[in-house]
């Protein structure tokens, strides 16, 4: 790193203002599919993904799957096909052809800086390794975040797997305890969140029902993650439920200030 940057950082610059990739702080980002529990020897399923007011309702602008990654039960990586971006949502197909659980994640991570050069306000973004050789050795008045950004959901043929659901490491992730495919009105499910590999704890995780454009009431609802991580929910009707959890930490001397985002999709059965 530059001396320069170095520098600043330790002064502890102010933190920039940084709307995750692939999302927005007015609006929703999803990734929903058209089924998620199917039968037989294969099966195809679709998905749609956008950012909007209400969750999976494609109104406001299509998501870039730059970051699609999707793991099969047996924890390989597949392709999905047909992709297409359109005005308000992007889409692709997903063949299944493993018995199992498949993770299907937009997962995006990087840094925003925003610094000034003989007094002109800039900025720039990329992969963090990529920062020092692109700041200006002159620059002034640095602050940075490094962001990640995870946005997916789970589908599975035949009986529910697993393999596919082990944590990265990185970002928030949704540690299952209660299957994700395994959801029922009326029941308690529970999971739990990790940032890093590490138990997210006392996050908000704000939970809602789609379907908004079909009635008044959002039907969302607020609840925190325990010292584990954990948190259970009772899933009051049936229907696609949008999940979503993020926090942000301050820059700390060297430390670059952080920024994670979590953003789910699970379909709960009558």
């Amino acid at each position: 790193m530059k001396k320069s940057i170095a520098r600043t950082f330790a002064l502890g610059v102010a933190v920039a203002t940084l709307a995750l990739p692939m999302s927005a702080q007015a609006h929703r980002a999803w990734l929903a599919p058209t089924a998620t529990v199917l039968s037989g020897t294969d099966a195809w399923v679709g998905f749609d993904a956008g950012m909007s007011n209400g969750v999976f309702i494609p109104d406001h602008a299509a998501m870039r799957l730059d970051g699609l990654t999707i793991t099969a039960p047996d924890g390989s990586t597949v392709e999905a096909e047909n992709r297409n971006q359109a005005r308000y949502r992007s889409s692709f197909d997903l063949h299944l052809t493993q018995q199992g659980t498949y993770r299907v994640a937009n997962v995006m991570s990087g840094v925003m800086v925003s610094y000034k050069q003989a007094g002109e306000q800039k900025r720039w973004r990329g992969a963090e390794a990529d920062m020092a050789a692109n700041i200006p050795a002159d620059a002034t008045d640095v602050s940075a975040t490094r962001s990640n950004s995870r946005i997916e959901t789970f589908v599975t043929l035949g009986e529910p797997s697993t393999t596919a659901l082990a944590p990265t490491g990185q970002g928030i992730e949704l540690v299952p305890v209660t299957h994700p495919n395994d959801l029922v009105a009326g029941e308690a499910a529970t999971f739990k969140l990790v940032r890093d590999g590490q138990p997210a704890a006392n996050l908000d995780v704000t939970i809602a029902r789609g379907g908004t454009r079909y009635r008044d009431n959002p039907e969302e609802m607020t609840v925190k993650t325990g010292a584990d991580g954990a948190f259970t929910v009772t899933w009051p009707e049936p229907g696609m439920y949008w999940v979503n959890a993020s926090v942000r930490t301050p820059a700390e001397g060297t430390q670059l200030a952080s920024s994670a985002q979590y953003n789910g999709a699970v379909e709960v059965l009558p």
